[in-house]
């Protein structure tokens, strides 16, 4: 059992409270040894579809059941898992995993940040996709460059997103956030709908192609993906220096017809993980990973945005200890442990 950290007045980025997860009790009774909670962003995301299969799977061939709640955002989610408020998330980064380490980023409000970050085991990581910079054709908005006066949604309060976005935009632009854009703090759920209706200009969301999101807006409307210039990557250490993220091109035409993008989008590609509190039963998580990964298959078949799982990239930018449990089921099925993924508890 974890200790439990007494109800704290923190705040991360943006002023926004924790959502009262760090005065939850860790040791809910009302949960059933068996039953799990799982954090997970908004719905559409490529966290929200890779939780919704993860649970299926557990649910229909463990023991456990898992419920999958898509409220709050990665940070939150992160100090609740290492807590044992909630039991996995799948939105935990190695970005995020080394900003909580440091107690820096969004966590620096955050004294026990490095405390907690001790106490998280990764189960395995993913790609999250890009971040999709979409506008509407018809709206004027070609390049970063047109984005100045514009309304830009860049992440909810909290998440890690907004400390990505900004950096982009600022990298490319010299724009700032609150000065030369207006910059629109949302949460996922709210925020595509709000583009939908017109009230946000920019809308960016770090999520695998097609999304099921955009594919929906595509069917309606033209859009158009903008796209990072070749010439500004240098600009863009504060965001390519983090764990996990990337240069990468989203293709033209992956959303159809109605993409108006000619040529591949240049985005950040962002690498994210599942993870869940180290004083999780090593029999619980050992039976949910080997589940995942032996009836994973049936499931790519039906959805495209989880055919980018691999054991083969498994611990790609991977930098938080592996549970004992995952650690585990690798073992067994020949996987090659890097030694930094050990927990300490092992070696």
């Amino acid at each position: 059992m974890i200790k439990v950290i007494k109800p704290l007045t923190m705040t991360l980025i943006g002023g926004a409270l924790l959502s009262g997860v760090l005065g939850m009790i860790s040791s809910d009774e009302s949960l059933a040894q068996s039953n799990y909670r799982l954090k997970t962003l908004g719905t559409g995301s490529s966290p929200y579809v890779v939780s919704t299969v993860f649970s299926d799977i557990v649910s229909n061939q463990t023991e456990y059941a898992i419920q999958v709640d898509a409220t709050g955002s990665g940070p939150e989610h992160a100090v609740a898992t290492a807590q044992g408020v909630t039991q996995l998330t799948a939105s935990f980064s190695p970005g995020m995993a080394a900003l909580m380490q440091s107690g820096t980023g969004m966590f620096e409000t955050l004294p026990q940040a490095p405390e907690l970050y001790d106490n998280m085991r990764a189960i395995f990581n993913y790609p999250m996709g890009l971040y999709h910079a979409v506008v509407y054709a018809d709206s004027g908005i070609e390049t970063y460059a047109d984005l100045q006066g514009k309304r830009v949604f860049t992440g909810p309060p909290t998440g890690q997103a907004r400390q990505t976005v900004e950096p982009l935009i600022e990298g490319v632009t010299g724009y700032k956030a609150g000065e030369d854009y207006r910059a629109i703090n949302i949460s996922w759920d709210a925020a595509a709908q709000s583009f939908q209706d017109g009230n946000i200009d920019v809308y960016f969301n770090p999520t695998q192609a097609p999304s099921p999101i955009l594919t929906q807006i595509a069917m309606a409307n033209k859009i158009r993906f903008l796209s990072i210039p070749e010439t500004e990557e240098g600009d863009l250490e504060a965001v390519l220096s983090r764990p996990g993220f990337r240069i990468a091109e989203l293709p033209a035409g992956i959303y159809g017809d109605n993409q108006v993008n000619t040529e591949p989008a240049r985005s950040i590609q962002v690498t994210i993980g599942m993870a869940t509190n180290k004083d999780m039963p090593e029999e619980a998580i050992y039976a949910m990973t080997k589940a995942f990964w032996e009836n994973l298959e049936e499931k790519q078949n039906a959805i495209p945005q989880m055919r980018n799982l691999s054991l083969d990239t498994v611990f790609q930018d991977m930098n938080t200890p592996l549970h004992p449990g995952a650690l585990r089921y690798y073992q067994e099925v020949g996987l090659d442990i890097p030694d930094n993924l050990v927990p300490s508890e092992l070696k």
